[in-house]
């Protein structure tokens, strides 16, 4: 592992084959399944729990998923009993299997209150979770109207394909508390930016993090704004969020939901706080003249994107756009942004 501070290091070089159990500390085994998206993989673990297993994050419902579930209890989970099923949060390649696994173990599901609600809302189009509020909020701020059908046809609906069922109960977790799994505390840390309620578990006798998507090894985790929540600030939420786990050992094996396992917290924290900052730089100096977030999308996104990507994409202009009006170096004027110059502020 890397010293503080010297960059990430993989104990792993390669990810496991899809759905076979890879061990990668004391009672932990990685579970790498198949996404049909351009993100084309989640990590899923599995942690022993007596003679039982606890399952963190399901994957989406679909066959090649189910399938791999099934093959799993019919071959090295036969025999073992699914103790708990803990949902980091409420995204649906997290979430999607949770029905289907409580109720096969007669368990409750273990998730944050915001997250369970929120999925609930998500899978039911409810308020400001619909997908047409999404596309409101979009034209508000300049999207040419032309790309509308093809956003609808690439992610029109898509949480209620994904999650065709969730748990009609469950059990509440929260930041600040513990699960008790094999007899040993696992610590609730929170997150938030990239969903509501985020939880991290983490392992403190060994320095174990399962992250689910609040720290990622190479890409950045997707922080956006939503129309639920217009004006929000998730950006500012993300970076105090990471900045907590700064309090966690330096030599912490990292557990992530998208790409490898790896040391160097700290220093991936660092990476990530440059990487915005950088961002929320340029979209500062381009706002030299007031412009949309539709007309902005390309500083941040210099890459053609498809229907579904421009969802994710204008969101996340939006969650930099709003993060520079908090700190008072931009000024919204109608749907266009506008610098604060450093002398009038």
């Amino acid at each position: 592992m890397p010293e503080a501070g010297r960059g990430l290091s993989y104990p792993f070089a390669e990810p496991p084959a899809p759905g076979v159990p890879f061990a990668v500390a004391p009672g932990i085994e990685w579970l790498r399944v198949p996404l049909p998206f351009a993100l084309n993989h989640i990590n899923l673990w599995l942690i022993k729990d007596g003679p039982d297993v606890t399952i963190v994050d399901c994957g989406i419902v679909d066959a090649p998923t189910r399938a791999l579930w099934q093959s799993l209890f019919d071959g090295p989970l036969t025999g073992r009993r699914v103790s708990k099923v803990i949902v980091t949060h409420c995204h649906p390649d997290h979430i999607g299997n949770a029905a289907w696994l409580c109720d096969r173990f007669g368990v409750l599901l273990h998730i944050a209150q915001a997250e369970y609600l929120t999925a609930h809302a998500a899978a039911d189009q409810r308020g400001g979770h619909t997908d047409q509020a999404a596309l409101d909020l979009f034209l508000a701020h300049g999207l040419d109207p032309e790309l509308l059908d093809g956003m609808r046809d690439a992610r029109g609906g898509g949480y209620r394909r994904l999650v065709p069922e969730l748990p009609a109960r469950y059990h509440r977790i929260e930041a600040g508390g513990t699960v008790q799994i094999d007899g040993e505390p696992w610590e609730l840390l929170g997150g938030q930016g990239h969903a509501p309620e985020h939880i991290l578990l983490h392992r403190r006798s060994d320095r174990v993090l399962i992250s689910g998507d609040m720290v990622l090894p190479r890409i950045s985790t997707n922080v956006s704004v939503h129309a639920l929540q217009p004006d929000a600030d998730p950006l500012g939420e993300f970076l105090h969020s990471i900045d907590t786990y700064r309090t966690l050992h330096p030599a912490t094996l990292v557990l992530p939901s998208h790409g490898l396992p790896f040391y160097g917290l700290h220093h991936r924290i660092d990476e990530l706080a440059a990487h915005h900052a950088e961002r929320l730089a340029e979209l500062w100096d381009a706002c030299a003249q007031p412009r949309t977030a539709a007309e902005l999308m390309p500083v941040l996104f210099r890459r053609p994107l498809d229907g579904h990507q421009i969802w994710f994409a204008m969101g996340e202009t939006l969650a930099h756009l709003n993060r520079l009006v908090v700190v008072g170096r931009l000024r919204q004027i109608g749907m266009r942004f506008v610098r604060v110059e450093a002398d009038s502020q």
